[in-house]
């Protein structure tokens, strides 16, 4: 089906990667971004732009969103000129922002009030996996509206798992990144730990690499962590949002998570101290400091 009409809203780090493969992909895309001008690149793909969420869907069949938060997903979809002012009967939406999974409960239900499907379609992967469309996936919703999304979904992804009724895409994403905060800040410690002990960093992790420690976090950040140099990724501020979801929903389920409040408070310290738009590797920023490098 690489002749269906998508729309896409939201073209920041991630959005504008993934509407990029989805017309490479030999999709017709229209897109729109709350501010004029982003992913320039998008154009020479022959990307359409549109001066409204509901114009977007006035053009196309199914509407991908990949925003960054609850109120400006609620926004794009039913604020005014919303994509819902544009959807018709039998339209599709697919959510691959990272929202709180009772909200995306509750905009199933309002859209398919006018008999629209949404499927909620998280990401991991950061800014490498956009462009590369290699993200994971996690997928919530009703299993023929997931198959309809697979294909414009593997325009974007490697990996694509649907996980449940709607809502369960967004709480495997809690977990995931509640997992990363515990990597990211271990290796955060064992890469301070090693400089302190004045060993070869690089050797060090070639090491771990064939062993037990290994992870795509020692691999791909530890050499920022040594460095103390984190272009972007993942954004620090983004990650703080995605934890406070997932510790909201630890409360409302009795668990308890310290690492990933520990995090979360890392995370807030950073955000106060200019560092929001840093990769998240950036964690290690407070580790260094506590141990007395520079941070």
């Amino acid at each position: 089906m690489a002749d269906e009409r998508i729309g896409f809203l939201g073209l920041g780090t991630m959005g504008a990667a993934m509407a990029g493969n989805l017309a490479r992909a030999g999709f017709t895309v229209t897109a729109w971004n709350r501010s004029p001008g982003r992913g320039p690149e998008l154009d020479d793909l022959g990307v359409t732009r549109a001066d409204s969420p509901a114009a977007v869907a006035t053009a196309t069949d199914a509407v991908v969103v990949c925003v960054s938060d609850t109120p400006d997903v609620e926004a794009v979809l039913f604020g005014p000129s919303g994509a819902a002012e544009g959807a018709r009967d039998g339209q599709l939406v697919i959510d691959c922002s990272t929202i709180a999974p009772s909200a995306t409960r509750d905009f199933a239900a309002r859209l398919a009030e006018q008999g629209v499907a949404l499927v909620d379609a998280p990401v991991s992967g950061g800014s490498e996996g956009a462009q590369k469309g290699t993200l994971t996936i996690f997928c919530g919703g009703e299993p023929d509206d997931v198959e309809r999304a697979r294909p414009i979904l593997a325009a974007m992804g490697k990996t694509i798992t649907h996980v449940g009724p709607s809502g369960s895409g967004q709480a495997v994403k809690a977990v995931n990144q509640v997992i990363l905060a515990g990597t990211y800040l271990g290796v955060a410690e064992g890469i301070v730990l090693a400089m302190k002990a004045g060993l070869d960093v690089a050797q060090v992790v070639e090491a771990l690499g064939g062993g037990a420690a290994q992870s795509w976090v020692l691999a791909n950040r530890s050499e920022r962590m040594r460095t103390n140099h984190y272009p972007l990724g993942f954004k620090v501020a983004l990650h703080r949002k995605d934890l406070g979801i997932a510790l909201d929903m630890a409360r409302e389920m009795g668990a308890e998570l310290p690492v990933a409040e520990m995090a979360a408070d890392f995370e807030t310290d950073l955000v106060g101290a200019g560092h929001a738009d840093d990769d998240m590797s950036a964690l290690a920023r407070v580790i260094r400091e506590r141990s007395g490098l520079p941070s």
